[in-house]
């Protein structure tokens, strides 16, 4: 293989994973809506955003691994990917189902509970409310269902298929040129890190500016069903 053919594959890898994290509704959205709902910082949204991303081509690219030092057939690795990448779509549309059905019951049963203030003067009070109305104090996640929302999703993009970086790593692979196979997996996972974050950080923004008074008490129902309709975009339309 000449420089030519190395240019060519790194060129596949940039775009590729460009095109692909762009359309797939899966790599982004799940992160924007936890965000909002969740009251995340911008940090991190970002930073779970990066993790999920780099487990989610790191997985791939040890499936690849394993399979050419056995001596896997490429159809039989592809196979395996796109069984991953089914299993995948259902995992997330059970994880938005769960999350927006947890929600909605939280809110139907008018979950009640207190905020503490303390004013500029040393005066501390504390006040209770539920969800049914629309009020200006932040939600701070408990630390235990924060956690296990994270876990799940970095689970999930774990378990998640790159079902176009494989092939293109057979080809130097074959020819035992591991340096050609670690620069394709770099420009392949740097490239697909970069635009989540990229898609994330607009949908963050874009979410944080555009409030919309009244409904803030939905957006943990809005989140799991938004997560949801991601994974079932997968199924329909094979991104």
């Amino acid at each position: 293989m000449t420089q030519t053919s190395l240019q060519i594959l790194l060129w596949t890898a940039v775009s590729i994973g460009f095109v692909h994290t762009l359309i797939g509704f899966d790599h982004s959205l799940p992160f924007v809506a936890l965000s909002r709902s969740r009251n995340w910082s911008f940090r991190k949204t970002m930073g779970l955003t990066a993790l999920c991303g780099t487990g989610h081509v790191l997985s791939s690219v040890i499936l690849g691994f394993v399979g050419i030092g056995l001596g896997v057939a490429l159809e039989k690795l592809e196979w395996i990917e796109g069984f991953r990448g089914e299993i995948t779509s259902y995992l997330i549309i059970g994880f938005g189902l769960a999350y927006g059905t947890w929600a909605l019951v939280k809110r139907s049963r008018g979950h009640t509970h207190t905020h503490l203030h303390t004013h500029d003067d040393g005066v501390t009070h504390e006040h209770p409310h539920d969800h049914h109305g629309a009020h200006v104090h932040p939600h701070v996640e408990r630390a235990s269902s924060g956690k296990l929302t994270s876990w799940s999703l970095f689970i999930i993009f774990v378990f998640g298929p790159c079902e176009a970086l494989i092939p293109m790593l057979m080809a130097p692979a074959a020819e035992h040129n591991w340096l050609w196979v670690g620069l394709v997996t770099a420009a392949f996972g740097l490239t697909t890190v970069a635009t989540m974050l990229g898609v994330v950080a607009v949908g963050y923004y874009g979410l944080k500016f555009g409030r919309l008074r009244g409904l803030e008490s939905w957006a943990d129902v809005a989140a799991g069903f938004a997560i949801a309709s991601s994974g079932a975009a997968i199924q329909i339309f094979g991104i």
